[in-house]
């Protein structure tokens, strides 16, 4: 008799987990920052996510593509969405925007399409704000910066984190390109990123869950 109950208990917290594990899927969408260009993948902070929430019951597909555009993201978001019916979505696009200098009026509209789809999808959204160096002009520096913040207010999302905060200064973390990171660094990124995560999966931030810098 104890032996059956035992074995009704395992099967309950068994079904429990993987009821858990199937109902929650995060899905990153963003560009080589978030794709491991020029290191080993297993290095990325997408992939060492995927370590830390596959732990906790929790799925993360890496949807990140090196060299995509919000304007790329945003023609094929519905795919992806519709292929990996996430529930969170962590939008970390632009830096090609910037880069390439485009209006910051287009790189607003294709992000706050993308919201639009995230959520008619019925998936909280992540936002994660990007920066662009000074030397792109100050006032296009500013309007880049400040449009992720606005995007967060005008959507009433949280705050969104920066991708390379702490990072972005230190051209010692960076690979020979001055624009991709090193593999040292990926896990200060997660750092950057994982508080807002957490946040939309109800998760409480503690020290035990931090990440050990390298």
């Amino acid at each position: 008799m104890m032996g059956a109950v035992l074995t009704t208990i395992c099967l309950i917290a068994f079904n429990a987990k993987a009821a858990f594990a199937s109902s929650e899927r995060i899905m990153v969408y963003g560009d080589s920052l978030s794709a491991a260009y020029g290191i080993d993948q297993r290095d990325g902070w997408v992939s060492l996510l995927q370590a830390k929430m596959h732990a906790e019951g929790v799925t993360v597909i890496n949807s990140s593509i090196s060299g995509e555009t919000t304007a790329g993201g945003s023609n094929r978001l519905m795919t992806d969405l519709a292929k990996i019916k996430p529930t969170i979505v962590v939008l970390a696009l632009g830096a090609n925007d910037g880069l390439r200098g485009l209006p910051t009026a287009e790189t607003r509209k294709n992000l706050q399409s993308m919201i639009v789809k995230i959520q008619a999808a019925r998936a909280k959204v992540v936002l994660i704000a990007i920066q662009i160096p000074p030397n792109y002009g100050i006032e296009y520096s500013r309007q880049f910066r400040e449009l992720y913040f606005d995007l967060a207010r005008s959507n009433r999302l949280p705050p969104p984190p920066f991708l390379l905060e702490g990072i972005a200064e230190r051209l010692e973390l960076f690979q020979a390109d001055r624009l991709h990171p090193k593999a040292e660094a990926q896990s200060a990124i997660l750092d950057n990123v994982l508080p807002a995560i957490r946040k939309a999966l109800n998760k409480p931030v503690s020290a035990a869950n931090s990440t050990p810098k390298s």
